[in-house]
């Protein structure tokens, strides 16, 4: 298969295109920051699908600062909303018909209990500036097929972690404190919210549910990929700072913490998982062990523990 990646070079992407390859795809990466492209240049988009001639396209460019977005919130919805809009249209004009656009769980916002777990079916809720651009996104994924015919996918990404993450989220940040604490002799560490419950599975498993989805998912449908079990931040702070060996003490800046946040996020993965038979594989003591490992080989990560 030959498979055009944009936001190759962001923490997912590059996952995805290591997974790829070693299923024996042919990879094309395009990222901002190693090629110079504007997710929203309509006329560079089209030029580059149309010489590289992908049998499928996986759009993960975009903005994914989810605390940040409060600060800016309209470039967070023109990289997302506009930049899917882009890339939807480059496809159709280059004869690329199918496209997995990457969404988030963001999408669902402050879910009931009873609600629980997410299913695909939940209303649309965004509390934050970035959740409510992926949301336009998302539509503009499902007008793409309804209205044009095109065959796109439509993914909700339920909150991933691993090796290579930035520290603008909340597992290797806190993992990057606690390292940081560990060389330097400190005995607390500042953290943010601990309460909120979220849905974690590991970016390599993200990574082969995006592959198996780009072989058999269906056009116009959306995807959750997820675990299907929640961890709170606190219980993930705890298991970080056991795993890293560390008695560092956790204490709670409110400084640190969002405008709004949503309690709880559970997935439901059932519909992914009759499609294609994907099952997460990697429980999360190991993507955690290699976390803090990628903090020992990358010190001074752990500046911003505010995302989830």
């Amino acid at each position: 298969m030959r498979a055009l990646v944009t936001g190759a070079g962001g923490f997912v992407g590059s996952h995805l295109t290591a997974h790829l390859r070693s299923c024996g795809d042919e990879v094309i990466e395009t990222d901002r920051s190693t090629t110079g492209l504007d997710i929203c240049d309509l006329t560079a988009l089209t030029e580059l699908f149309t010489t590289s001639a992908p049998d499928v396209i996986y759009h993960l460019a975009g903005d994914s600062d989810v605390g940040g977005s409060w600060d800016h919130p309209l470039d967070t919805f023109r990289a997302n909303a506009e930049g899917t809009m882009s890339v939807l249209m480059a496809a159709r004009r280059s004869g690329t018909d199918r496209v997995l656009c990457v969404s988030s769980a963001d999408v669902y916002g402050r879910v009931p209990a009873s609600a629980l777990p997410i299913t695909e079916a939940q209303p649309l809720a965004p509390v934050s500036p970035y959740a409510v651009s992926k949301v336009a996104a998302d539509m503009i994924a499902w007008q793409a097929w309804l209205g044009h015919g095109q065959d796109v996918i439509r993914i909700r990404a339920f909150n991933h972690l691993g090796p290579g993450q930035s520290d603008r989220f909340v597992a290797p940040a806190i993992a990057g404190r606690i390292v940081a604490a560990q060389h330097s002799g400190a005995r607390t560490i500042p953290v943010g919210n601990l309460t909120p419950e979220r849905d974690l599975t590991d970016v390599r498993d993200v990574a082969r549910a995006y592959r198996l989805l780009a072989e058999h998912g269906t056009a116009g449908t959306a995807y959750n990929v997820c675990s299907g079990h929640a961890v709170s931040v606190g219980e993930l702070a705890n298991q970080l700072v056991r795993l890293a060996g560390s008695d560092v003490e956790l204490i709670v800046d409110p400084d640190l913490q969002r405008p709004v946040d949503t309690p709880v996020l559970i997935g439901d993965h059932s519909l992914l998982t009759g499609t294609t038979g994907w099952e997460p594989r990697i429980p999360l003591t190991q993507t955690l062990t290699d976390l803090i490992d990628d903090c020992r080989l990358h010190p001074g990560a752990g500046v911003s523990p505010t995302a989830s």
